[in-house]
């Protein structure tokens, strides 16, 4: 039998087991050197085969804790309410947000536009990491104006989360009223984070939420691994104005 045969044997009993379920999506594979053992070959032969696997979409590796059965695309839906906890819940999975920074800056001229606010006033930045099952599949950076929310930073660090906070400073609700994707290579450190090939483009939005009185409320950019998340545009509910009655029948 010759080497190719070989790792293509390991490759297919793999995913065979993959495919019955007998490694599930999410479950973390055996070592190289697990395999080397199971199968009777060295572990050059186990790497050629788990980068095959890799190369198919069937598994991913992920530095420092190991090699896993991809699981299914989370599906992201941009709508008039975009929330990443919405799409966990819907889904069934675990998952959450890790926040590496909140600050005060004076934000890049656009995003000051965005946020109706003079060009030199200050904005809270925030941005966070969001995970599926402890896999990052995200980078998020949020700016909401300072003038307006002088509180949200300490609100934020009780709360944790984005909506509590805004519900605490006096905003129940809020709409996402634009959202532009477009798509980019990734930064070294985008990598680090995502861990992603800097080859493989990454999923980017733009995005400007209003609150229920059609004021900017906040400005937003989202980096999201395109092999791990599908975004959804869904259409907006139709309006009444917009709906045409059938004429009255006459009496």
């Amino acid at each position: 039998m010759t080497p190719e045969t070989i790792w293509r044997r390991v490759a297919a009993s793999i995913e065979s087991k993959i495919k019955e379920q007998s490694y599930a999506p999410g479950d973390r594979l055996p070592t190289e050197a697990e395999f080397a053992r199971e199968f009777m070959v060295n572990r050059h032969t186990v790497r050629r085969a788990l980068n095959f696997l890799q190369e198919k979409d069937l598994i991913e590796a992920v530095q420092g804790r190991g090699t896993f059965v991809r699981r299914p695309a989370l599906r992201y839906e941009i709508g008039r309410r975009t929330r990443f906890s919405d799409a966990l819940r819907k889904q069934a999975v675990r998952g959450g947000s890790e926040t590496r920074a909140i600050a005060l800056v004076t934000p890049p001229r656009d995003v000051s536009d965005a946020l109706g606010i003079h060009a030199r006033a200050k904005a809270v930045y925030l941005e966070r990491v969001g995970y599926v099952e402890d896999v990052a599949v995200s980078i998020s950076k949020h700016y909401f104006s300072h003038e307006r929310f002088p509180f949200f930073k300490e609100f934020y660090e009780r709360k944790g989360s984005v909506t509590e906070t805004l519900v605490a400073c006096g905003v129940p609700d809020f709409i996402r009223k634009r959202t532009v994707v477009d798509a980019r290579v990734p930064s070294a450190e985008e990598c680090a984070i995502l861990n992603v090939p800097k080859h493989v483009p990454l999923l980017h939005t733009r995005s400007w939420n209003v609150d229920s009185f059609d004021r900017p409320l906040e400005y937003g950019e989202a980096l999201f691994a395109s092999d791990r998340v599908e975004l959804e545009i869904t259409a907006p509910p139709e309006s009444t104005a917009d709906v045409v009655q059938p004429p009255a029948k006459a009496l």
